[in-house]
């Protein structure tokens, strides 16, 4: 029984993680592949470049929440007293955590190639580790506030959470290992972010009232 629930979690969790709602917005309210404008990127960042700051908004808290709820769902299945023995395996929110990313950055539906994983791996690290994600979050929009560079918010925000877990809160070793891993996972994703960074030529974010 605990190996099917394990199962069932992890499949649900990537299959959720895959759902590419910048992709489902474009198509559905707007008629366009997202894939096909701005940086091509299937993230809330491309799409409120294109679409306005409202289409930006939505995207990004479904993608947060498709990283959030399977994680939830199983620290409140491994808190019941319901299936004796799944609060044993403390690895498995990390793994649904995981499985959740993944399916972002390479989702079953758009011949694996998804996007970045911010938004997603925010929704996982708010289930995980809420503090660190809440000064992670806090210094992320203090950086884009100021600089109006999301992907440096990004960044920096995703080498943040890493210090918080493993400087300022004393979890265990699975949530620290995998709190290095998805942050040096993140950094590397925007590597032609930081290319553009150091030539000068990012992008920066604005807010738009109007869609296009």
């Amino acid at each position: 029984m605990i190996a099917l629930l394990s199962s069932i979690s992890l499949i649900f969790a990537y299959l959720m993680g895959s759902i590419p709602f910048a992709y489902l917005y474009g198509r559905l309210f707007k008629k366009r592949d997202i894939r096909e404008l701005g940086s091509g990127n299937i993230g809330a960042t491309n799409v409120m470049r294109i679409f306005g700051t409202k289409a930006g908004v939505t995207v990004l808290i479904m993608d947060v929440l498709k990283g959030y709820i399977p994680v939830f769902l199983v620290l409140l299945l491994m808190d019941s007293n319901k299936y004796e023995g799944i609060n044993a395996l403390d690895w498995l929110p990390v793994l649904v955590g995981i499985f959740c990313i993944l399916g972002h950055s390479f989702t079953c539906f758009l011949k694996f190639r998804g996007g970045k994983g911010v938004a997603t791996s925010a929704g996982v690290f708010m289930a995980l580790s809420p503090l660190s994600f809440l000064a992670a979050i806090t210094l992320f929009l203090i950086i884009v506030v100021i600089t109006k560079y999301v992907s440096l918010g990004s960044m920096i925000a995703a080498a943040f959470i890493v210090v918080c877990n493993f400087v300022f809160f004393d979890f265990d070793y699975y949530i620290k290992g995998f709190t290095l891993l998805i942050g040096l996972f993140l950094i590397f994703k925007h590597k032609s972010n930081i290319k553009r960074l150091l030539n000068g030529t990012e992008n920066k974010i604005s807010i738009k009232k109007k869609e296009r």
